[in-house]
């Protein structure tokens, strides 16, 4: 049955694979469609069915979705943004999609996306509602917290944070001694905390990430994890900041280990 069957449009990063295992558990036939150059090739051991799509390839992918009779969907995972000035070839589907839009901003192309893949009878899910447990909880995660400096960056990155958002721009902001140092747009969290690093000199920094005041929780969701702390150690930024209940927290052992290591605050602020 059609209910039974859920398809996964899957991007970047390990969240298809952790959501993949998850549906698996609750009794549900998998079945994804990825992205060639963005998808782990991982997923594919994960899923009862795969097809591998390009960028742009949107009438394929809503044929290989209704071909293994999934009438629901969620996304999991995103693409790199910057791909769309090189390699992005729209089919006549994606085509149609792009002359709907009056701009180019995240959401806007998302609900957009949406709305075509319900027309073809095929809903998107919020892809979190089925494996909560990955969602950030409030409090403290690593043996210290912000210390007073820190603190103050944070309440700069919390509200500026805020404002980036409800312009749909991104969701991640650096700032190091009251001084906004990086703002995140189409080059991603990871690319603005190292763009952080080069200006401060590796002297500090406060990472914020939070969900945008306008965002539909069925997409997109912030998300960190062991990675994020990695790159932090690299731009020598000292505290991440994330927002309980909207983001995605991926390896938070391990997470959380590193951070430890590196003397790095992670927390979630609301």
């Amino acid at each position: 049955m059609p209910e039974s069957t859920i398809g996964i449009i899957a991007g970047q990063g390990q969240f298809p694979l952790l959501f993949a295992r998850a549906a698996k558990k609750k009794g549900l036939k998998v079945v994804a469609v990825a992205h060639k150059g963005e998808t782990l090739a991982e997923l594919a051991a994960e899923v009862d069915e795969i097809t591998w799509v390009r960028l742009g390839q949107l009438g394929k992918l809503i044929k290989a979705l209704k071909q293994s009779g999934a009438t629901r969907a969620v996304m999991c995972g995103g693409v790199k943004k910057t791909r769309m000035f090189k390699d992005v070839r729209p089919d006549f589907k994606a085509m149609t999609l792009l002359n709907k839009l009056r701009h180019m901003a995240d959401d806007g192309i998302l609900r957009t996306f949406c709305k075509v893949l319900e027309d073809e009878g095929i809903s998107v899910l919020a892809s979190h509602e089925l494996v909560p447990e990955l969602l950030a909880s409030a409090g403290v995660y690593t043996q210290r917290g912000p210390n007073p400096e820190e603190e103050e960056d944070l309440q700069v990155g919390w509200q500026l944070a805020g404002e980036l958002g409800s312009l749909d721009i991104g969701q991640c902001v650096v700032v190091h001694r009251k001084v906004t140092v990086a703002v995140e747009a189409v080059e991603g969290t990871d690319a603005c905390i190292k763009r952080a690093g080069e200006l401060t000199h590796k002297q500090g920094g406060v990472v914020v990430k939070r969900l945008k005041p306008i965002q539909d929780m069925r997409f997109d969701l912030p998300s960190v994890g062991s990675a994020t702390i990695e790159t932090m150690k690299q731009a020598g930024a000292t505290c991440l900041v994330i927002e309980p209940g909207s983001t995605l927290v991926f390896d938070r052992e391990e997470m959380v280990r590193i951070a430890d290591n590196a003397d790095i605050c992670v927390l979630a602020h609301s």
